[in-house]
């Protein structure tokens, strides 16, 4: 496998993953809907730039690492899944607080705070991490030529921002907002049970090293 066929399999496997349904997916709808289009968008660029940090630990050998050093994976698993039940609390606390909104007037968010929520939500997956360092183990030659170092991080902030730019987009229209807005106790709350459930399973399968 050639260089270049490898960093396209490598880029469609990372756009697969980001499409599979988890905390960021989860994260990124809510502040669209909830809060307002600016940090939906804030919040996926947030997730961009965790997907650039992953990529330059797998491009260091992350895999190796935790694969030979297992308490390391089991804390990263813990920690993990602490911060999204610390995650789901805030969202479950906030759940019944109304907001007002009409057409006229975006609700009110914080487009810096929905930036770090993005980031410390991608970075506090360890699945994430060793997804990224599995496909790269698997996918990149052991001695990747130059222009492949300065090419993937690049190109991988595009997949993971473009992605939930998307999700982003979508879910801040119009409509969504209005059914979120009528359900919003109860749509706040399944999302935090989401990640709640996403952050325990970390916890209840830390000793399980592998993806």
């Amino acid at each position: 496998m050639t260089a270049s066929t490898a960093i396209i399999t490598i880029l469609a496997a990372l756009l697969l993953g980001a499409m599979s349904p988890g905390p960021s997916f989860v994260i990124v709808a809510r502040n669209a809907i909830g809060l307002s289009r600016g940090d939906g968008l804030a919040t996926a660029l947030g997730m961009g730039v965790g997907g650039v940090f992953f990529s330059g630990i797998a491009l260091l050998g992350l895999y190796t690492l935790l694969a030979s050093v297992e308490w390391l994976y089991v804390g990263l698993k813990v920690a993990g899944g602490l911060y999204l039940i610390y995650l789901a609390s805030k969202i479950w606390r906030g759940a019944a607080k109304p907001l007002a909104f009409d057409a006229t007037q975006a609700v009110s968010g914080n487009a810096r705070k929905s930036f770090w929520i993005g980031l410390s939500t991608q970075l506090s997956n360890p699945k994430t991490a060793v997804y990224y360092g599995s496909i790269f183990a698997a996918l990149l030659p052991q001695h990747p030529p130059l222009w492949c170092y300065f090419a993937l991080p690049p190109a991988i902030f595009a997949i993971e921002a473009g992605w939930y730019t998307v999700v982003a987009l979508c879910f801040s229209s119009k409509r969504p907002r209005e059914i979120y807005l009528q359900w919003k106790a109860w749509v706040d709350r399944v999302a935090a049970s989401a990640v709640a459930a996403l952050g325990l399973r970390l916890i209840l399968t830390a000793h399980k090293v592998g993806i």
